[in-house]
Formats: C-alpha cells, structure tokens, sequence
C-alpha cells in the first residue's frame, strides 16, 4: 500500500536568515544577500569575489567541543538545521527519532574544506602533523548526513545524497520513496554546504562564475542576457518527513504534502545541460504525481545564471510545463548554496505557498530571447493561492530532480 508523506517540520541557517519570518522580512525587501569577498582577495588569480555567506552562524552552546569535533562547518550548518527542524516538529528528543523507524537522506557536495586541507597537507609537505583523529570524520562527502544520524540517534536507513546541486532535493526525494513505500516512517531529510573558494575557482575556470565585483547587488542575473555567471552561497536546510497517517495520529502541524518526485541523468556530458533530461525529469514527476502541467500553479526553477544552464532549463520547462505558469528562482536572493540549494528552495517555496505569494526573479531587467516564454515573475512578488508547485534542480554531472508539493493549509 502506497503512503502518504507529510513534511511536518523545517529548519535552516542561510544567508536570509535562520527561521521563516526574518527570511520572509528579507525576501519581500527584495533584495539579495551577496557582497563583495574581501577574503578572497588573498587569491590574486580568482577572477570572481562575489558570494553569500552566512556571517552571522554560531552553534549553539550546548554542543560542547566533544560533540563538535567531529563536524566541519557544513555539518555543524546541517546539525542545528536539524535540531530546528525536529523542534519545529515537534519531535525533538521524542524516542521514536532514536529508534530504526526514522531515517536520514542528506547530502552536500563535499565535506569541509580546512579538513581537507590537513590531509593535503601529506601529500604536499609529506607531514602527518596536521593529521588528527578527526580529519576524515570532517572532510568526508557524507560527513552532515552521519553527524546528524550520530547527535540525533537515527538507526532507520541512511542516503548520502553528494550529487553537488541536487544533494539536498534527492535527499528530499529519497526520503519521500521511503517512506511512501513503507520502509520508514520518519526521515530527516535535505542538504548543506559550507563556502569555499575552491568552489568558486570550479566555475572560474570554466567562465561560470560572475565577476560584477563591484555591484554586488545586481548579481546573479538569471535569464537575463546581461547575465554573467552564478555567484556561490551556503547554509543548510532540514525538512522532517513523516508518514501521513503518523503525523495525523499524533496531532503534527502539516506544513505541506509532497506528491510526485522523479530523478534521472543526462548520461551525455560532465558540465552541460541537457534539455531532452531535464525535460523527461519534469514529466516523470508529473507522471508520478499523477497531475497534469496546468495543476501545477509555480515552478520554483534551478536558475543558475549560466547561459548554458537558463537556456536548456527555460526550453525544457516550456516544452512540458508550457509559457503560463508563474516562474522564479531563489537564487537571485541567495546565490546558489549548491548542496543546500534543493532544500532551501523546497522549503522556501512551501512557506510562500502556504502564504498565497511568491517572490520574484531579482536582476531580470530583460528576458533573454534565446531562454523560454515563461511567465518569469519579476519587479515585485506575485500573489497567488497555489494548491500544487514544483521545485526543480539539476547538477554538474548531469543529476536532474523534479520534487512537487502539495498545499494543505
């Protein structure tokens, strides 16, 4: 028998701010979070100073330095993301958390870089003396999924989902499959990622990264021709997934429902996109949602300012979607937090659906011709009561997912 799966709790650490109102106060002052790098100065070949980071993250205090030593920063993001969320849910500290009914899927791109520095460190200076028992533990691709598992108890199943801007909605996905088929009946789920200017180098040499260093405020520029790349950002998003009928026994708030989810891959290019996949993806999770396009009331869209990237999305989009369907993407206020994007965005679009508006695209001044004909939202937020929106990312490597929501507020 298939189940019902309700999201009943959410937490978060962005540049935004760390619960929905202070988001919500920022997102309607429209503008975005990026500002100039001065940290990144140091590296005189780095063409891009452009990101937004969370200045203002600080554990909380009663994870002591034994309960941190095995967490970078994108795992102390995605462990007080979790705590939130559990909060939220009204679960923290509830036994059935510790027990094998509740699961985690979560990923990020990558561990934390300074401890990934201390193993570099063999290879270049041919020293252990930066090596401690912990190095790995920080470094490690799934190092937010086990720390949260750890520090929570979670003994269900585990997904590592580190497939770099889909890790936090395949870890939404993954989450969902589970439970829907009955194998869990709770699951953290989502995605981190902590800033670092290798990411930045990635898309620098690749001439994907913007470098309007000096305005800040006008980057990134998604489907606009004046675009000139994506501008990086980080945090941490945790949904708590539940299956309905628990939720409902137990009294939870629902915040919403998720009812089609569908993941594939391009199998034909490491970095570029491809309109055929990204496509195919939509229409599966229609499928599986079992909805037509015109149900669908948003599309909450990767936007990753790439020329490459808004072409094939917007040409995808329109192809199942069609051009009525009001249209924007987080990234524009953000940047994009790669792993945590997913889940940020998921949670970010619930919390506008079940207020009746969505944001609009920053920086769209003008659509590009060779992108979509969208209903792109722009210059100021869209009031609109939506029962069903879909959220869509797709990743280096060709990872494409399509997750859709349901209201029920």
């Amino acid at each position: 028998m298939t189940k019902r799966v309700a999201i009943t709790g959410a937490g978060a650490v962005s540049p935004l701010g760390h619960e929905w109102k202070t988001i919500r106060e920022n997102i309607l002052q429209l503008k975005n979070r990026v500002r100039y790098m001065h940290e990144w100065d140091q590296y005189p070949e780095l063409q891009t100073r452009l990101a937004s980071p969370v200045d203002d993250f600080v554990m909380p205090a009663h994870y002591t330095l034994k309960k941190k030593r095995g967490m970078g920063r994108v795992a102390q993001m995605a462990v007080t993301a979790t705590e939130q969320a559990l909060i939220h849910a009204g679960l923290f500290k509830d036994p059935v958390i510790s027990s094998d009914a509740t699961g985690v899927a979560y990923g990020s791109a990558t561990g934390s870089s300074e401890a990934a520095m201390e193993f570099f460190s063999l290879l270049e200076h041919k020293s252990m003396a930066k090596l401690n028992g912990t190095t790995y533990l920080r470094m490690m691709s799934h190092s937010a999924a086990v720390n949260i598992s750890v520090l929570f108890g979670t003994c269900g199943r585990m997904y590592t989902t580190n497939s770099a801007c889909t890790a936090g909605s395949q870890g939404i996905g993954f989450a969902y499959e589970a439970i829907r088929s009955g194998q869990q009946t709770l699951m953290i789920a989502g995605g981190a990622e902590e800033l670092c200017p290798t990411q930045a180098a990635v898309f620098d040499t690749v001439y994907s990264a913007s470098v309007k260093n000096t305005t800040p405020e006008l980057s990134p520029r998604a489907f606009d021709p004046q675009r000139d790349g994506l501008v990086l950002g980080e945090g941490a998003c945790t949904l708590i997934l539940e299956d309905w009928d628990h939720a409902v026994a137990r009294g939870a708030n629902i915040l919403a429902e998720i009812v089609g989810f569908a993941t594939n891959c391009d199998g034909s290019h490491l970095v570029r996109p491809n309109q055929v996949t990204m496509a195919k993806v939509m229409q599966n999770s229609l499928r599986d949602a079992q909805l037509n396009p015109e149900q669908i009331h948003y599309i909450s869209g990767h936007g990753t300012a790439t020329v490459h990237g808004d072409i094939a999305e917007s040409l995808a989009t329109q192809e199942i979607m069609g051009s009525n369907i009001p249209f924007s993407s987080l990234k524009s206020y953000i940047g994009h937090s790669l792993g945590a994007c997913g889940s940020l965005e998921a949670w970010l679009g619930i919390e506008m659906m079940n207020e009746n508006w969505f944001s609009p695209n920053l920086n769209l001044d003008e659509v590009d011709p060779n992108c979509g004909h969208l209903d792109y939202i722009r210059n100021e937020v869209r009031e609109l009561k939506a029962q069903y929106f879909m959220s869509n990312n797709f990743a280096f490597g060709g990872v494409n997912t399509s997750l859709i929501f349901k209201r029920v507020i």
